[in-house]
């Protein structure tokens, strides 16, 4: 059986690698996961992002993780808004009330996936998919 949520299980990861002060995780490919992990790497939460085949021709994603001089992570959080058992969307005009805290918001939009600063600027709604602070 497949996996119920692969953003959920993308994150989980990332946060797993975190704890464990790794310098990468490997999670399996999609676009979806690519598209957010460029957005985390054009945001600075990541260093970069690349995409591997290995020997059964799988694509995976390399993430690797930005940590500062004091070896703490960049990403203190990260957590998932709109599930598969509860969607959530959002107006242009609610984009606002979802940050609680200084973060970035990802949203899934009809013109693709960007952050919530960039879909204000557009007015555009969406689906929020997580949050990273």
């Amino acid at each position: 059986m497949g996996m119920v949520d692969p953003i959920a299980d993308m994150l989980t990861r990332i946060r797993n690698a975190i704890m464990a002060r790794h310098e990468f995780v490997d999670v399996p490919y999609s676009n979806m996961k690519y598209n957010i992990s460029k957005i985390l790497k054009d945001e600075g939460y990541i260093r970069n992002c690349k995409v591997f085949v290995d020997e059964n021709r799988k694509k995976f994603l390399k993430i690797y993780i930005s940590y500062d001089e004091n070896n703490n992570s960049v990403i203190t959080g990260l957590k998932k808004i709109s599930k598969p058992g509860r969607r959530v969307y959002v107006k242009t005009g609610d984009i606002s009330r979802l940050k609680s805290r200084l973060g970035l918001v990802i949203i899934s939009t009809s013109q693709g996936l960007m952050t919530d600063m960039n879909a204000r600027k557009n007015k555009i709604g969406g689906e929020p998919l997580l949050m990273v602070w």
